[in-house]
């Protein structure tokens, strides 16, 4: 507060204000482990690989410091806790809220840094599918435009911003219906949000998304959430050294959107 009243952030502070707050209690850094269905599609005495479900957020921040991959991993693998640094607890990447798909944990120390390594240097495969919004002039291409934050609103990612950092998208027409393709998506780059900023800026963004997308129904049919799965992933295995590779199935709600959208329209007689 200056003098008394609550003030916007962008107030440009005077000589001789008088400014008051409070600071809010710090939030614990321990998570709990809570006995909640994770589905697993891989798991040695290094890594887990498991597919995520739609709706669950990956690790714990403000408002979402329950009900998380997180806590449902220290749960069902305790030993977690003595993984990585900064409470990481074997995360070595991340998925969105809403994006479903595969996605690998290290186990163990060793494992962390050597997953983090690849990553970092690009080693790992990871193939998308998408639902996007229009259709395409060509079967494949590719969109290379940086990425930072968005200059105004704090919470976006955009392609418009001073600071970005280079993003490459590989995308291939898997299938095209009337306005909606859907796709196959390699990414060269992990950024945030990366697929679903790169397809709004050329004007295909993702169907369903509420940050980036357009908030119209397609046919009649409306997505639940943001249609995009995290589909393959290919990675060494940070002990054995053997090449592996997983698929995450196409979740229900995906499957019965393209379903819809393959039907024929209804007969006007």
């Amino acid at each position: 507060m200056v003098q008394g009243t609550i003030k916007k952030p962008g107030y440009p502070v005077k000589t001789g204000d008088k400014i008051c707050g409070t600071i809010p209690a710090q939030e614990s850094n321990l998570y709990e482990p809570e006995p909640l269905e994770i589905n697993i599609l891989f798991e040695d005495d290094d890594i887990i690989v498991l597919n995520k479900q739609a709706g669950i957020v990956v690790h714990p921040a403000p408002g979402h410091y329950k009900g998380t991959l997180l806590n449902r991993l220290i749960y069902h693998c305790p030993d977690l806790k003595k993984t990585g640094e900064d409470l990481r607890y074997g995360i070595v990447h991340r998925l969105d809220k809403d994006t479903s798909g595969a996605l690998i944990v290290a186990k163990n120390r060793l494992s962390h840094n050597n997953l983090t390594a690849q990553f970092k240097s690009r080693m790992i495969k990871k193939k998308y599918l998408a639902l996007v919004h229009g259709e395409f002039d060509s079967d494949s291409g590719a969109i290379s435009l940086p990425i930072g934050r968005h200059p105004v609103n704090r919470k976006k990612m955009s392609t418009i911003t001073q600071k970005g950092r280079s993003a490459e998208t590989i995308w291939k027409v898997s299938k095209s219906f009337h306005d909606i393709t859907l796709l196959e998506i390699d990414l060269k780059t992990g950024r945030t949000h990366q697929i679903r900023v790169h397809f709004a800026a050329i004007n295909h963004p993702v169907v369903g998304d509420p940050v980036y997308g357009r908030r119209k129904k397609i046919k009649n049919i409306k997505a639940s959430r943001q249609m995009l799965h995290a589909w393959r992933l290919e990675f060494t295995h940070p002990v054995t050294k053997k090449t592996m590779s997983f698929e995450s199935p196409v979740p229900d709600d995906m499957c019965d959107l393209i379903k819809k959208l393959t039907e024929p329209p209804p007969s006007s007689t």
